[in-house]
C-alpha cells in the first residue's frame, strides 16, 4: 500500500474523499484557514491546501481501476504509472493539521522597522515599514513609504519584504 496523489474534478475535492472513504481507502484531503480580502474586507475561508489534489492510499494492482473510476476522480497523478508520494510528505502535512483536518498558518514576525510588501486589498504592492501589533485584533500599524503615512492592515497582508 502506497499513497498517490489523485487530480480532482474542480471543486470536488470533498466529495470524491468522500466518495473514497466508503470504499474503503484511506484519505488525506487537508485543507487550509486563511483571511481573503473579499468584497472590500476580510473573511476567515477554508479552502483545499492543493486545488484539485487529495492523497490515497490504496494497493495499486488492486484498487487502480475503482479509483480511476470513483466519482469526481479525473486521473491518479502519473496516469499508466502512478507516483507513489513519499510517507515523509504525507507525514509532514498531516503533523500540521489539526484533527478537522485544517492547517491554520501563523503569520511571520515581524520586528518594528521591518520593512514590508502588502500582497493585497487597495494598497496591494506597496511597501512599508513595520511599527507595531493591534492587540487582540490580528492587525498591525505600518507606514507606507510611498504615501507616508501610517496604515492600519491585517497582518496577513503583509509579508517581508
Amino acid at each position: 500500500m502506497n499513497w498517490y496523489a489523485i487530480y480532482t474534478k474542480p471543486s470536488c475535492e470533498d466529495s470524491t474523499a468522500l466518495h473514497l472513504r466508503n470504499a474503503g481507502i484511506e484519505v488525506l484531503n487537508p485543507k487550509i484557514r486563511i483571511k481573503k480580502y473579499l468584497r472590500g474586507k476580510y473573511l476567515a475561508v477554508i479552502e483545499p491546501l492543493f486545488k484539485n489534489y487529495l492523497f490515497a492510499c490504496f494497493d495499486n494492482e488492486r484498487h487502480n481501476q475503482m479509483i480511476r473510476f470513483t466519482r469526481g476522480v479525473k486521473y491518479i497523478v502519473g496516469k499508466e504509472n502512478p507516483v507513489v508520494v513519499p510517507v515523509e510528505i504525507i507525514r509532514a502535512i498531516s503533523e500540521n493539521m489539526g484533527e478537522d483536518s485544517i492547517i491554520t498558518p501563523v503569520p511571520e514576525p515581524l520586528s518594528k522597522g521591518d520593512r514590508v510588501l502588502v500582497k493585497e486589498g487597495p494598497f496591494a504592492n506597496f511597501y512599508g515599514i513595520f511599527e507595531r501589533e493591534i492587540p487582540g485584533r490580528d492587525r498591525i500599524v505600518i507606514l507606507i513609504e510611498a504615501l507616508n503615512s501610517r496604515l492600519e492592515i491585517e497582518d496577513v497582508s503583509v509579508r517581508k519584504a
